[in-house]
């Protein structure tokens, strides 16, 4: 379970770093979006899953679960979803300043237009 974790962890953060380094600006925000859920992802591996433990203090319970990486997680979501609507609002107003979607900032023609 461990390897195939780690695997998919792997795989987003790879496909996250692809994207992230394409020219155009939906690719970089899908690979930022890749990389925030392998981050998160890994967070909550990191706390590792303990079933039948209580999260909160009860009176009978002796062992209880580590609540730190569900809030860990729970923040990084939060933090990646207000991310992702800064940059998409970003590309948005560069497109409509530059006419053009590079993220580089040239402004290339394509045939036919001028």
């Amino acid at each position: 379970m461990e390897i195939l974790l780690a695997l998919i962890i792997a795989i987003l953060t790879g496909v996250g770093v692809f994207l992230t380094l394409r020219a155009r600006t939906y690719p970089v925000v899908l690979g930022l979006t890749l990389l925030a859920y392998a981050v998160n992802l890994f967070l909550f591996v990191m706390g590792r899953l303990n079933i039948n433990m209580a999260a909160i203090i009860q009176n009978d319970v002796t062992n209880y679960t580590d609540p730190i990486p569900q809030a860990l997680v729970l923040t990084a979501i939060v933090i990646s979803f207000g991310m992702t609507a800064f940059v998409i609002v970003l590309s948005l107003k560069a497109y409509g300043e530059m006419h053009s979607d590079h993220v580089d900032g040239k402004n290339i023609e394509t045939k036919g237009e001028k």
